[in-house]
């Protein structure tokens, strides 16, 4: 996944990150066939790729839930990557998505190859700039809009910050935070490759009509 890749690709990347206790349908925190259920719907109706966010699991169960979903992936063309946990990603044949308290692209990159999709969430030009040249395939740079789930962090950083990113890496520039119908044409204006939500995406009421606007031009 790379610029050229979303060059010949005329709809935005959708970047769906899980957070199963946000799920209607969710019986318990044990309950993970919610979880794989709405990632197929969300693979079947068009979504890009799809973060495994589910931070309380332990490795053994987010081990097997991993390899349940590739081969939901394997069926659909989705790539899934793991939050944090680069092992499992290794283990199971997926992508990782690195935070700030992660290990870096740049390591990452060096011990597992050229072959293994990573992603970074960035909140700053500089740490999008460190995780390009580390050998990241894209970002995620936020919060552009006001988030509560982002208010710990502060401020959030704007349409401005997310513009002068875009124009500065050669990788993709995935827009998140408080991303919602009525603001995500303006974050993509910016020329941002996609972008990436939660809410968006677990509190839809219909999946495929949700993605069916959100690429349309």
């Amino acid at each position: 996944m790379n610029r050229r890749l979303v060059q010949n690709n005329p709809y935005p990347l959708l970047y769906l990150i899980t957070d199963r206790a946000q799920l209607a349908n969710q019986k318990s925190v044990d309950d993970l066939d919610t979880l794989e259920t709405f990632i197929e719907e969300a693979a079947i109706a068009g979504i890009d790729m799809v973060q495994v966010r589910e931070r309380d699991l332990t490795a053994r169960s987010l081990f097997y839930l991993a390899q349940k979903i590739s081969q939901i992936a394997s069926n659909h063309d989705v790539r899934i990557l793991i939050n944090d946990r680069v092992d499992i990603a290794a283990a199971c044949g997926i992508g990782v998505h690195l935070t700030t308290r992660s290990l870096s692209a740049e390591v990452v990159r060096k011990r597992f190859g050229k072959t293994m999709l990573i992603g970074a969430s960035t909140h700053s030009l500089a740490e999008a700039q460190a995780a390009e040249e580390g050998g990241a395939n894209f970002v995620v740079f936020g919060p552009v809009f006001e988030t509560e789930s982002k208010k710990i962090y502060g401020e959030p950083v704007g349409l401005s910050a997310l513009s002068e990113v875009v124009k500065q890496l050669q990788i993709p520039v995935l827009a998140l935070g408080g991303i919602k119908l009525g603001n995500y044409r303006d974050a993509l204006q910016t020329g941002a490759a996609g972008i990436a939500a939660i809410s968006l995406f677990t509190a839809a009421d219909n999946m495929e009509n949700l993605v069916r606007r959100l690429k349309e031009r």
